[in-house]
């Protein structure tokens, strides 16, 4: 690949919410080694909503829900357009399929052992492989094949003064600290205890935390909210599906430290460099964990794993994941130590 002579991009990542906000920072690392390129990113309709008006790229949207209709819109929408290199970052057989549909010169995909449901068929050049990389390590290594050599990840979201007012609205401007909850996955496995959080929640305001509750419309985060609230003998603010996906960007922006498991707002508080405490016990949180505080994971994955394989995740596939009811393997004493850890190191 001749480095020098990129002039057009295209990125595919669909999804999840995590996954785009890690790309974002290798697309933003791109784009200043190669300020002149055109870029265009064929992106999920979800997640098309929080980065919608990101500066320098066009966004092509691929509605899942559309079926096989959702393919011939985008071969529609992607028409006469031909570019010099595909980052094709998803190795979802779907998104395999998307790429059949955009024309490029090189199509660069994911190494061979990171390679699934026949990814490697959709691809004419592969990143190098890795040893244990972060899902965002894994994408800087896209920006790496473009040229870029600084990968510390720097984020800069579209978010409005709108975003930012309706956020301060929400939870308040007053100065006192405030822990955001996230407490709801996209699957219910992972989703720790209501009672253990509202444990977490009374300790934080006794610290003179304000607290938060926050999420989507779903029935499922709304029953979680409740149920937080409804363990937690002190007052606790619900602002479950009262956001947009950039409002609630700025209201974790806001918070002095979020709570959640593996889950999209986990990454998304990493983008606006709010610490956060992330719960793992399914996905290796080397892996999926939030990246700049790594070091403030709780996590029983490791222990599963070893009980589940026999083996340490070090010694199986990278990303392996342990399967079961597992999030009541971690304690409130864990996680109240790991928040006071948190307040010390932020002299909070």
């Amino acid at each position: 690949m001749q480095l020098n002579s990129v002039q057009s991009i295209c990125i595919l990542r669909l999804s999840a919410i995590g996954d785009v906000c890690h790309a974002v920072a290798a697309v933003q690392a791109i784009q200043r080694v190669h300020p002149n390129a055109k870029i265009t990113w064929v992106i999920g309709k979800v997640e098309a909503m929080l980065l919608d008006g990101l500066p320098g790229v066009d966004f092509v949207i691929f509605d899942k829900k559309q079926g096989k209709q959702a393919f011939k819109t985008l071969r529609a929408q992607l028409k006469g357009q031909k570019f010099d290199v595909l980052l094709n970052m998803q190795v979802a057989f779907r998104a395999g399929l998307a790429s059949r549909c955009i024309k490029a010169k090189v199509k660069l995909g994911f190494d061979k052992a990171r390679s699934k449901e026949l990814h490697s068929l959709f691809i004419n050049k592969r990143i190098e492989p890795k040893s244990e990389p972060h899902v965002l390590e894994g994408f800087m290594q896209f920006a790496q094949q473009l040229g870029v050599t600084d990968f510390t990840p720097h984020w800069q979201l579209p978010l409005s003064d709108s975003d930012h007012q309706k956020a301060v609205e929400l939870v308040g401007d007053e100065g006192e600290p405030l822990l955001i909850i996230s407490p709801a996955a996209s699957k219910a496995v992972r989703n720790w205890l209501p009672e253990r959080y509202a444990q977490v929640a009374e300790h934080a305001i006794k610290q003179g935390f304000k607290v938060a509750i926050t999420g989507g419309p779903t029935e499922m985060e709304k029953a979680l909210a409740e149920q937080i609230s409804e363990h937690c003998q002190a007052e606790v603010l619900n602002l479950v599906g009262k956001t947009s996906l950039k409002e609630l960007t700025c209201v974790l922006g806001l918070a002095t430290v979020v709570l959640a498991p593996d889950t999209g707002p986990a990454h998304m508080a990493v983008t606006q460099g709010t610490p956060v405490i992330g719960l793992y016990a399914h996905s290796n949180p080397k892996r999926t964990g939030p990246y700049l505080y790594q070091d403030y994971v709780v996590e029983v994955y490791n222990q599963a794993v070893i009980e589940q394989h026999g083996k340490p995740a070090t010694q199986l596939p990278w990303g392996v994941r342990a399967k079961g009811e597992l999030m009541d393997r971690i304690s409130t004493d864990a996680v109240i130590a790991m928040f006071d850890k948190v307040v010390r190191e932020h002299r909070l």
